[in-house]
């Protein structure tokens, strides 16, 4: 799909979308383990939204943001303070090659990103001409098989699992993965996959989930239940991730 994406609009739809800031906060929940494991020095992230990486993990000496929505680019340079580590760069990432030229990473995160740009194969194509040979990459995405698309199929609300939902046509999502999509996609891009699973089992749509949190029944605690319940239910989580290195290069 090679639509143009309306960046503004999309901005101002995640801005309202309900239950996302909740799902957000769980994603950097995955990223974090993620990092803490890889212990990177140099990290791009692209894509970084309303909330960049970089005011969670603090501990690198190089930090690049690559943005193309300009309101989300803005407020990562206000939320970076003037710290001299970090850059931000408003762009697209097929626009980025020249504001990279001469830049080198061990991590590359993109999350929540590929289910959203017109052209997946390409940003894959694009995030591996940034790789060096011990670079790693983490990629995230929803789940076309999480346990609340199942109920839905099994409701007969949707007739197929990688049929689009209101909030993703709202959030200008073209696509739905599941972990097989996904792996295929990022192997036709130049990786191999180094790892991959599922993480917070959510059970209903995000309309449901943010009136459930809104009553009072969607508690922390319960919250962290959902996400420990991935290990008894796995991939059956609400979001799917790959780790990746080029091919060839994972001894």
């Amino acid at each position: 799909m090679n639509a143009v994406r309306d960046l503004t609009d999309y901005q101002r739809a995640y801005a309202a979308s309900d239950f996302e800031p909740t799902q957000a906060r769980l994603r950097k929940r995955q990223l974090l383990a993620t990092l803490a494991a890889w212990q990177p020095r140099r990290i791009l992230e692209v894509g970084c939204g309303s909330d960049p990486l970089f005011a969670h993990w603090t501990d690198f000496d190089r930090f690049v943001v690559i943005e193309p929505g300009a309101a989300f680019a803005r407020e990562a340079l206000a939320t970076a303070h003037g710290d001299a580590r970090v850059r931000v760069v408003e762009a697209t990432m097929e626009h980025a090659a020249a504001a990279l030229a001469g830049e080198r990473f061990d991590a590359i995160v993109a999350s929540g990103l590929l289910h959203e740009v017109p052209d997946a194969l390409a940003l894959l194509r694009g995030l591996a001409a940034q790789c060096g040979p011990q670079t790693r990459v983490h990629v995230n995405v929803p789940n076309a098989r999480s346990l609340h698309r199942l109920l839905a199929l099994e409701m007969g609300l949707i007739g197929d699992l990688f049929e689009r939902s209101d909030n993703q046509r709202r959030l200008q999502q073209p696509r739905t993965f599941d972990l097989e999509r996904l792996t295929a996609l990022c192997r036709d891009a130049g990786f191999d996959v180094t790892g991959s699973g599922s993480y917070f089992v959510k059970p209903f749509t995000h309309a449901q989930m943010s009136q459930l949190q809104g009553s009072g029944l969607m508690s922390e605690r319960m919250l962290d239940g959902l996400w420990g319940l991935e290990k008894h239910l796995p991939g059956l989580g609400s979001e799917i991730y790959v780790n990746l290195r080029l091919a060839g290069t994972v001894a």
